[in-house]
């Protein structure tokens, strides 16, 4: 396979994007506690928020993928101002009703706006990217989204205060905030997919089944990492405010602690490569993936505030792993005219995360605990941790399992002539061949030398013959 065009001079456009993404997943991040603390205000239990949570991620999971055949086949960037828009748009709403149920279906608005941004975004980067600048350019990519999710926190917690009865309007106008933090990522929206790479994508007929996608090795165990990782940091974002009003912990003090953590995330991010050369991806994501589990679980202790933030540092930078490596995994190992459909099946993995996790969690919550759901999420992180000691499949995936793209080269033994320095000698190999135009094509001796001469067939030794 060739190698994948570098696409222009500089990286100006993925400075822009991770700009975009920080005021996008921002005024998310933002949001999310905004919505649980004004949920709560309105007179939810655990397992209403939990299920207000899950609606986030409900209608992006039925989307993602045509949206990913839609990027396969046309241009990425249309996706980001829609997404912004989008998210603007169900933020704002969602601090101006005033029911739960109405609630709910703008925080599914919101969960779509940011599918649209992150499709069409991870696109580009994986569309703009050479092989070596995966990693490094994925890696850069979610320091957008790690700056975001330690904003956001911080300024939701400052404007929301439950002192006085006032919880239900400081958490309507932290949601009208973030509207605005949302709509200011428009003003990074240029220039950003400058040139679309050549051949990356086919003709809009024809599509690569996505049990072909599912079935290339390392695109489920990326699916999965991604799922558990995102689930983590989701419930951690969600239900660490119910954690602290159960704690008698301030919501100054919840955002951050969330901040803390994506600090962390952001630390980890800025040296991934050279924690990748010290230990290697595999070790990098076990290890990651593992130290993860046991501190989520440890979340679930009724331990200090100290403690932990202490915790929730290490936690975050362990976060900060699995997300830009499963990223490559799923685009190195997808077939090459279907990566932006394998990058929405990984994000349609992480909104079922969404979806089931947070459900989970209000049940759990519920039932047993508020502290208990990240029990839950640490044996998940444990089982992501498995999965990576399997490796990330291929080193080079251009064609999907069973895909027949472009042909092979020919096999000597299917379909090639018998040679003369066989073993058989055939029939007409033991004199030179008549100057004639009835020569045969392959001739066992004498080289032609006539304008007559029998056109080669080439591709059998890469050699001309004596």
């Amino acid at each position: 396979m060739a190698p994948e065009p570098r696409t222009g001079p500089g990286r100006g456009w993925l400075l822009r994007l991770v700009i975009a993404f920080a005021f996008a997943q921002g005024a998310v991040s933002m949001a999310r506690p905004a919505v649980s603390y004004r949920a709560l205000a309105l007179g939810a239990d655990e397992t209403a928020v939990g299920v207000i949570a899950g609606v986030y991620a409900l209608l992006p999971l039925f989307v993602a993928v045509p949206l990913g055949r839609r990027t396969d086949h046309g241009r990425c960037a249309p996706l980001l101002p829609l997404g912004v828009l989008l998210i603007s748009g169900g933020c704002a709403l969602s601090g101006i009703v005033s029911s739960l149920p109405a609630m709910a279906a703008w925080s599914g608005v919101m969960g779509l706006g940011h599918l649209c941004f992150v499709i069409g975004a991870q696109s580009i980067v994986a569309r703009q990217s050479a092989r070596d600048e995966q990693d490094r350019n994925f890696g850069h990519f979610t320091i957008g989204a790690s700056l975001g999710q330690l904003i956001g926190p911080v300024a939701a917690g400052a404007l929301i205060s439950g002192q006085g009865g006032t919880l239900g309007r400081t958490s309507a106008l932290a949601l009208l905030v973030s509207a605005a933090v949302a709509a200011v990522a428009l003003t990074s929206l240029w220039r950003i997919e400058h040139r679309r790479a050549k051949g990356a994508g086919g003709k809009p007929g024809h599509k690569v089944p996505v049990r072909a996608i599912l079935g290339a090795r390392g695109v489920p165990a990326g699916i999965f990492i991604s799922m558990a990782v995102l689930s983590a940091t989701d419930i951690l974002t969600a239900y660490l405010p119910v954690v602290g009003e159960h704690r008698s912990i301030a919501p100054a003090t919840v955002g951050l602690l969330l901040s803390l953590r994506a600090a962390a995330t952001i630390a980890c991010r800025l040296v991934m490569s050279p924690l990748l050369g010290l230990l290697g991806r595999r070790a990098l994501l076990t290890s990651s993936c593992l130290l993860a589990g046991l501190l989520c679980a440890g979340v679930a202790l009724p331990v200090s505030v100290p403690v932990l933030a202490v915790m929730l540092a290490v936690l975050g930078f362990c976060l900060g792993v699995g997300q830009p490596l499963s990223m490559t995994t799923v685009v190195r190992a997808a077939p090459e005219r279907a990566r932006s459909t394998a990058l929405a099946l990984r994000l349609t993995g992480n909104r079922l995360g969404q979806v089931a996790a947070p459900a989970a969690a209000g049940l759990i919550a519920g039932a047993v605990g508020v502290a208990a759901p990240f029990v839950l999420l640490g044996v998940g992180l444990v089982g992501a941790a498995g999965l990576g000691l399997r490796g990330e499949g291929r080193p080079e995936s251009g064609r999907a399992p069973g895909e027949s793209g472009t042909a092979p080269a020919p096999s000597e033994s299917a379909t090639a002539p018998v040679r003369p320095e066989s073993g058989t000698v055939r029939p007409e190999s033991g004199t030179a061949p008549p100057e004639s135009g009835t020569a045969p094509p392959e001739s066992g001796t004498a080289p032609p030398e006539t304008g007559t001469a029998p056109v080669r067939r080439p591709g059998f030794d890469g050699a001309p013959r004596s």
